[in-house]
């Protein structure tokens, strides 16, 4: 209690709480910006922070990380064009609900199972640090590399009428994934002699193209033939209580399933919704609602987005690994203020994990006020000439691209996912496999060459001898076949037949 006191003694100080409230303000302004994303944001900061102390220097960095995966939903749900990777599953649902005249409506379930997600992933932070940490590291290559194809599995599921379609783009996607440094030998592979790819295709740029560019593209299409969507009202904000009651299961199973996602590293929150998303479609009541405007599948994903951050806490602050790319320079940051992370950081500096965990808390309660008061005035800020929008996407998508890596390959990079997308599109493909094959393929290589290296004379049983890898596998297995078998009862129930 008494270093609880001194953590809330220093989180409640007024620089504390000022250098608090900047970090969600920035937050705002990067998170709706496509192609700024989340770790961009903690990374330019940092340097910020050095001459700050240690909780107003997190403080700042908390609140940027929280605010600017909330804020990556407003463009997602507004224009098609999700602000964070990890927003990339908003896009599934929420402009379909603001196309039929509840933006706000939308935007309010993102600002509310945003911080629902995220105060529920610090409740497990705060009580079950250890047995989720001590749990993802039982996890080695054979383990990573189920996780891996557990979740192209899902492939099938956001492959939409077409499963060939979806396994088709994803073959493509993960054929992209492979261009850069061999990840074992790291022999050059499809690179063409151009030493800018050796690092490969960044996923960034093809998906502010896919997202962004080819949306953006295909409106302009569109518009010959017909008026451009845009928002006719702003409705309401706040659900109401049968709404509520609607959402719940979803938002809780995706709280604690993106909580222990999240504590898995190298799993974010990109990964997280598209998971969660697909598995509460399955246990939906409604799953043919889904990517049609179902408020329990944008509460899933909203969820999922900022869930994953207190088990990449977890991860990072009890094990000293990094939950995710923006955990890893929080490591960093901690390591300059003189904390080392680990096991020692809750026996030596118990206090700063409490700062931690209070600053968390507090960063959502802003992110709530923020929300809820500033939902109508970003609704109204896009309800602008369809023109003007294309060319702030544009210009935005633009300058995102290009301040990832200063590479202006990656802005050709952008137009040609763009253009991919625009294609994709107008035939009928889904989007989704192509995004999960480029996160989830470097992954699964990697880690299944290391496991059938470190097995030695085991081989391939490996990856069916280790309890958790075979149960990953096996859900995986599930995953695929389930979906083909819903589609062949329902042909038989129908009396008609339909084309795989």
């Amino acid at each position: 209690m008494a270093l609880l006191a001194e953590a809330l003694q220093a989180v409640f100080e007024p620089t504390t709480l000022l250098y608090l409230l900047i970090g969600v303000g920035a937050g705002v302004l990067i998170g709706a910006l496509p192609g700024l994303t989340a770790t961009m944001a903690v990374a330019i900061l940092t340097p910020l922070t050095f001459w700050a102390p240690p909780a107003q220097g997190l403080a700042m960095l908390l609140g940027v990380y929280n605010s600017a995966i909330w804020a990556g939903g407003i463009p997602a749900i507004l224009i098609n064009t999700p602000g964070t990777p990890a927003s990339i599953a908003s896009t599934f649902d929420g402009p379909a609900i603001a196309q039929r005249g509840e933006a706000g409506l939308a935007l309010g379930i993102n600002t509310i199972y945003s911080v629902f997600g995220g105060l529920f992933s610090t409740l497990l932070l705060a009580i079950f640090a250890f047995p989720i940490a001590r749990f993802a590291l039982r996890f080695g290559p054979a383990e990573y590399f189920a996780l891996a194809i557990f979740g192209l599995s899902m492939m099938v599921s956001v492959s939409g009428k077409s499963i060939v379609k979806g396994l088709i783009v994803g073959v493509f996607g993960l054929l992209l994934s492979m261009v850069g440094l061999d990840p074992m030998l790291s022999y050059p592979r499809f690179t063409f002699g151009r030493f800018e790819l050796l690092d490969g295709i960044s996923f960034i740029p093809v998906m502010i193209g896919l997202f962004g560019v080819g949306e953006v593209l295909d409106q302009i299409l569109k518009s010959r033939e017909e008026q451009t969507r845009i928002i006719p009202r702003i409705g309401r904000q706040l659900p109401t209580r049968q709404e509520l009651a609607r959402m719940g299961p979803a938002a809780l199973f995706s709280a604690a399933v993106s909580a222990v996602i999240g504590a898995i590293p190298g799993a974010g929150g990109d990964i997280a919704s598209i998971i969660c998303w697909d598995q509460t479609r399955r246990l939906s009541k409604k799953p043919q609602e889904y990517g049609k405007g179902s408020i329990e599948g944008l509460a899933a994903t909203c969820t999922a987005n900022n869930g994953v951050i207190g088990g990449a806490l977890t991860t990072m602050l009890t094990l000293g690994l990094p939950g995710d790319s923006v955990t890893a320079i929080l490591l960093g940051s901690l390591i300059m203020y003189g904390l080392q992370p680990g096991p020692l950081l809750f026996r030596d500096h118990a206090d700063m994990a409490y700062v931690i965990i209070a600053l968390m808390v507090l960063a959502y309660v802003a992110i709530l006020i923020v929300g809820l008061g500033a939902s109508r005035v970003l609704v109204r800020a896009f309800m602008v000439r369809k023109e003007v929008v294309w060319t702030a996407v544009l210009i935005l998508s633009t300058v995102g691209s290009y301040a990832i890596n200063n590479n202006p390959l990656d802005v050709w990079f952008m137009f040609f996912a763009g253009i991919l997308g625009l294609v994709l599109r107008q035939y009928g493909y889904p989007l989704g496999p192509l995004v999960l094959a480029l996160l989830l393929g470097p992954m699964a290589e990697s880690n299944f060459r290391r496991a059938l290296t470190a097995a030695g004379d085991a081989g391939a049983w490996v990856f069916v001898t280790r309890p958790i890898s075979l149960i990953l596998l096996i859900l995986a297995a599930l995953s695929l076949v389930a979906p083909i078998i819903q589609q062949r009862r329902k042909a038989r129930q129908g009396g008609v037949t339909v084309q795989p």
